[in-house]
């Protein structure tokens, strides 16, 4: 059963601008991405994650067509460190940030869960996000104060479940500390749980109510700054574990605690912090 909730902006419609970031990053996916799936060889960073050929070349598609919508700098997951700081630092007037696939490890081994994700920034704050899945052939998009659209329409979430207990849970486990974890595996508070490993997706589905509680311990700019922007404007509620304005985390390390329910997130927020 769908809510039909009133959601900030959701009668507006898709700008222009955000119309034309989902067009160029579906066309992206087509010539880019998809053509490559299953198919790519790849290779480790030396933060031990995986970069393909797919990843650089959806990259440098994505920052000549952005730029080409709205000329600032672009922030790309597979720039150096150094890069991506000289760009944020520089970006306060307005800065693209995107992650050309969220999700590297799934589109290496066929697993159909990884996404592009696109945000535009302004004074380090998300005011334009789209999030697309190129298997399911989703478009998550929010910009800040007009909503949240699923493929050009208002997205309309499921029914909030009743209680925590009855909740289902995306819980990555990697960043947290170990005493949580360890309540977590022991005595979980929700009815269960799942992770598969695309951060920018997890939040585009918790704002759509497929998960009902989201938890991570430390996610980069880039795994964050579109999905959260769609959350919130689909009428969701965000956090860091050590603070509660999600805004005030670490830029490059941020934790998560959210859902889209305002009760549930209440109670998963409470029920983390005193583990």
């Amino acid at each position: 059963m769908e809510s039909r909730r009133t959601i900030a902006g959701a009668g507006k419609g898709m700008s222009a601008m955000l119309k034309a970031v989902a067009a160029a990053i579906k066309l992206v996916a087509a010539e880019e991405i998809m053509p490559r799936y299953m198919k790519v060889t790849h290779q480790r960073k030396s933060d031990g994650s995986l970069c393909t050929e797919a990843d650089m070349a959806t990259q440098t598609a994505l920052t000549r067509k952005l730029q080409a919508i709205l000329h600032v700098p672009v922030l790309g997951e597979e720039m150096s460190a150094e890069e991506q700081h000289a760009i944020w630092q520089s970006g306060n007037d307005g800065l693209w940030c995107i992650d050309p696939i969220d999700g590297t490890s799934n589109f290496v081994r066929g697993l159909p869960y990884f996404a592009v994700s696109v945000a535009l920034l302004r004074d380090g704050k998300s005011v334009l996000g789209a999030v697309y899945d190129p298997v399911g052939d989703e478009m998550f998009a929010a910009e800040l104060g007009k909503g949240a659209f699923l493929n050009n329409e208002p997205l309309i979430g499921r029914e909030p479940i009743g209680s925590l207990a009855q909740a289902l849970a995306n819980v990555d486990l990697k960043r947290l500390n170990i005493k949580l974890v360890e309540q977590l595996a022991i005595r979980p508070p929700y009815a269960s749980q799942r992770n598969f490993g695309a951060s920018a997706l997890d939040w585009c589905y918790t704002a759509v109510g497929r998960y009902d509680l989201y938890l991570h311990g430390g996610q980069k700019l880039w795994d964050y700054a579109a999905g959260s922007l769609v959350l919130s404007e689909a009428g969701g509620h965000a956090c860091c574990i050590e603070c509660d304005d999600f805004a005030q985390g670490d830029i490059w390390q941020r934790s998560v605690i959210a859902a889209r329910d305002a009760k549930l997130f209440e109670e998963w927020k409470n029920w983390i912090r005193a583990q």
